[in-house]
């Protein structure tokens, strides 16, 4: 995988220090931390209604000490953003090529030498969507690494790690549990959050 903010000496310290600080001056909390054996695992990122979360998602990343890289909709990696976006830990997706990707995804965290985590929004995007999009799922059963519950909690100003989560193979009794984790927790644009049906 390519180098990012979070594996650049220096840069990386400085980043921490900054957004630990401006997490508490603003009056976030950030909660929990990387159970032991998940340092190779799949995130869940939900909810995600806004272009804020990104930055935010970020910040908590650098207070927890995490490696983490993101999924992206292609649009955003285009020049002259791109390098930018890559260095930020991006990896961008071709929705058309879903399948591919799961597999690519999975052999990445598989033949990783040290800590990584895979950030995957659910949602697939930050509009209103009726139903999560399951590659984050498929991901983690691929490469046999656990699912950890990241939330972002705009309302009361939370964000950070819950519990891990071992899938089954049952998808649909998987998703219900999951789903009903997230439940309580508001994005920036509540009404864009919608949990998927049965």
């Amino acid at each position: 995988m390519q180098r990012t903010i979070f594996s650049t000496p220096i840069i990386n310290t400085v980043l921490r220090s900054l957004s630990v600080t401006f997490l508490r001056v603003t009056g976030w909390t950030v909660e929990g931390t990387l159970p032991p054996g998940a340092a190779k695992s799949v995130f869940i990122a939900a909810p995600h209604t806004s272009n804020w979360d990104l930055p935010y998602t970020l910040m908590v990343a650098f207070a927890l000490g995490l490696n983490p890289y993101w999924m992206g909709k292609q649009g955003i990696f285009r020049p002259p953003f791109r390098g930018l976006m890559m260095w930020l830990g991006g990896i961008p997706v071709n929705r058309e090529q879903s399948t591919n990707l799961v597999a690519a995804s999975a052999r990445a965290l598989v033949e990783a030498d040290g800590p990584l985590q895979l950030i995957v929004p659910p949602e697939g995007t930050r509009s209103k969507t009726r139903y999560w999009k399951t590659g984050f799922y498929y991901i983690a059963l691929e490469a046999k690494v656990p699912i950890i519950m990241a939330y972002m909690d705009y309302a009361a100003k939370r964000s950070g790690l819950g519990p891990v989560f071992e899938p089954t193979g049952d998808i649909e009794a998987d998703m219900a549990r999951i789903q009903a984790f997230y439940q309580p927790f508001k994005g920036r644009h509540p009404d864009k959050f919608q949990q998927a049906e049965s």
